[in-house]
């Protein structure tokens, strides 16, 4: 009888593989909690008269888990967000020592990051005050045991063999040994003694003469795909020691960003976009577009850009719109006979219209950036988002016509049967409108209301997606909100500082001694936006260079609607610009066409969107005249 020995995988592998499943259990948990007890809440109100105690906090705390616990999977999956420009255009040799570079670097930041977080829970949040039975302290222990779980991970995706494998290891102990400020808070608190505090003095002396080198070494890094939430990170940690700042105000900043009530809507609508992305809402939306425009010239044109437009809108990332819908409507573009140059321009230049339309993710952001009303930027969003949807459904009309596309006769009964196929997908943006703008419904109740609905719609009345496959929706929406709210945590330091040095005063003052016309203010606005949407995602962008623009907008008397709408559509522009527009490599991959094809396929759709920006940029009235009619 011959015995086969069973290999069995060591401890280690089992430790890691129970502690990931715990952590994605958790954060789909939190995820279902913050959808949850909004539609508790209101129940409560109107059943008892009463709502539940700490619901506001506890929803605050329950996106504090949501936040870091996605952005430990992020880490794990390698899906932080990153420029990465330089790989684009390098060999194997050069692609694979950047990847030391940034892990190694990654690493180390997040090590003092974990550090800062550490003092800032003991100290910062002392004393304690309860969330509902839990003190804040225990949901704040999620920021150190977050980001040290980050940190290990890049150490250990680092792909470095033989005696270079020790280096994960000293970039961990070099981070901890850079953290000795806050290590010393953390063990005597301020009462240190006086060797220690000679010994920090001296730290910050060295932190002063060595910014310089840090911003450069963070740049490069930026540039060779290291995650953009830990560059943010690094150069607040560079800037405010070499400014003799407390570096542990980035986890404080980290707490009171993934704490905040108007960012909670964000993880909701991005995993209700991934529930329609993930079943067939959008082939149904498509046969009901397809059965009721078909029979005009260009009315798979029109089909295309609404659905695409309804999806962005939801998802806040026009990344996941070509990637999830361009492969069916790239086949039903073709079967109706356009030309492949033709159809991958349209479908790659059309996945972000949707983020000027409700419940579009970067709108909430703009409006909570320049501390403008969310749904006057949203009513300021609608008129030029129609702009450039009509401005590419006429060329797209146009188009066909000239290539003579065939049309189809308008059948009454197929297009009744579609219609009612799709009625609940139809019917939710106009319910989450009419609830939102009527104000019998918060932002944070609509996002909770849509991803409820969606889940039903979905999962139970459609059933394309069946229970078990939940966590796999779950699975692929945790990425993209690991990124965005890493983004956003740490982004906000970096912001802090800004502030702090009163940077946007001064560069108001430079602006207006350098600079005395509004028009040419505006046309340097749209030419630094666009090399911006080039290469920072939206989400950074708007966090950290709107903040720096909004004094100057206020300077020149341009309204903060219109100047959030500007830097909105400028950023989608950026999107598709060569050489390093984000949409321009993601159409790439998805289409499996040279990066040179696709650039050339979109670029008579990158003219009508940039003249679409110059518009309105100029005219104000597209932004402002639905918010002056409506308030």
């Amino acid at each position: 009888m011959i015995e086969t020995k069973v290999k069995k995988r060591p401890l280690l592998f089992k430790t890691q593989g129970l502690l990931s499943g715990l952590e994605r259990w958790l954060c789909y948990l939190a995820l279902i909690g913050l959808a949850l007890v909004p539609v508790a809440e209101s129940l409560a109100r109107l059943l008892f008269q009463t709502g539940i105690p700490d619901e506001t906090d506890t929803m605050a705390h329950l996106l504090l888990l949501v936040g870091l616990l996605s952005g430990m999977i992020a880490a794990k999956t390698k899906e932080h967000l990153a420029i990465g420009l330089v790989q684009n255009f390098c060999s194997d040799r050069v692609k694979a020592r950047l990847a030391v570079f940034t892990g190694l670097l990654s690493a180390f930041l997040l090590t003092i990051i974990t550090f800062c977080s550490g003092s800032f829970v003991k100290i910062g949040l002392s004393p304690w005050r309860m969330i509902g039975f839990i003190p804040d302290q225990i949901y704040a222990l999620i920021i150190p045991v977050g980001y040290g779980v980050m940190a290990v991970r890049f150490a250990l995706q680092t792909p470095v063999s033989g005696p270079a494998r020790a280096l994960p290891v000293l970039a961990i102990l070099l981070g901890t040994v850079c953290s000795f400020p806050v290590i010393a808070k953390i063990i005597w608190g301020f009462d240190t003694p006086d060797w220690v505090f000679n010994l920090t003095e001296s730290w910050y002396t060295f932190g002063y003469y060595s910014k310089i080198p840090g911003i450069v070494i963070l740049l490069i890094a930026a540039l060779g795909g290291a995650p953009l939430c830990v560059m943010f990170g690094g150069l607040a940690i560079v800037l405010l020691q070499a400014s003799g700042g407390e570096i542990d105000v980035i986890a404080n900043q980290v707490y009171t960003t993934l704490t905040k009530d108007s960012f909670i809507a964000i993880p909701l609508f991005t995993v209700t976009g991934f529930f329609l992305s993930e079943s067939k809402a959008g082939e149904r939306l498509v046969q009901t577009f397809k059965s009721f425009f078909s029979w005009l010239p260009g009315g798979m044109i029109i089909a295309t850009v609404v659905i695409c437009a309804f999806f962005t809108s939801f998802t806040g990332a026009s990344g996941v719109t070509i990637l999830a819908l361009g492969g069916i409507l790239h086949t039903i573009l073709k079967d109706v006979q356009y030309q492949d140059k033709f159809s991958i321009g349209l479908l790659t230049s059309v996945g972000s219209i949707g983020l000027l339309f409700p419940p579009s993710i970067p709108i909430i952001l703009v409006g909570t950036a320049s501390q403008t009303n969310i749904i006057h930027v949203f009513l300021g969003g609608i008129g030029p988002g129609i702009i450039l949807i009509l401005g590419v459904i006429i060329f797209g009309g146009v188009a066909s016509i000239k290539t003579k596309i065939p049309v189809e006769p308008f059948e009454i009964r197929k297009a009744g049967k579609a219609l009612k196929n799709s009625i609940f997908e139809i019917l939710l943006p106009f319910l989450l409108i009419a609830g939102y703008f009527s104000g019998i419904l918060s932002l944070v109740e609509i996002g909770a209301a849509a991803g409820i609905y969606v889940f039903i719609v979905e999962v139970l009345i459609h059933r394309d997606i069946k229970l078990k496959e939940v966590p796999r929706v779950f699975a692929k929406a945790i990425p993209i909100i690991g990124g965005v709210l890493s983004i956003l945590a740490l982004s906000q330091a970096l912001s802090y500082y800004i502030v702090d040095t009163q940077a946007p005063e001064n560069l108001v003052r430079w602006m207006l001694s350098a600079v005395h016309s509004k028009y040419v203010f505006l046309l340097l606005l749209n030419g630094t936006l666009l090399i911006t949407g080039c290469l920072m995602d939206i989400f950074s962008a708007i966090l950290i260079v709107l903040p720096l623009v909004i004094p100057m907008g206020q300077a020149y008397g341009i309204d903060p609607v219109h100047l959030g709408i500007i830097f909105i559509t400028n950023l989608e522009v950026g999107f598709l610009t060569p050489p390093v527009g984000m949409n321009l490599f993601l159409a790439s991959y998805r289409f499996k066409k040279p990066f040179v094809e696709i650039c050339r396929y979109v670029f008579p759709f990158l003219f009508i969107q940039f003249a679409v920006v110059l518009l309105v940029t100029y005219i104000p009235w597209f932004s402002t005249f639905l918010v002056k009619l409506f308030t």
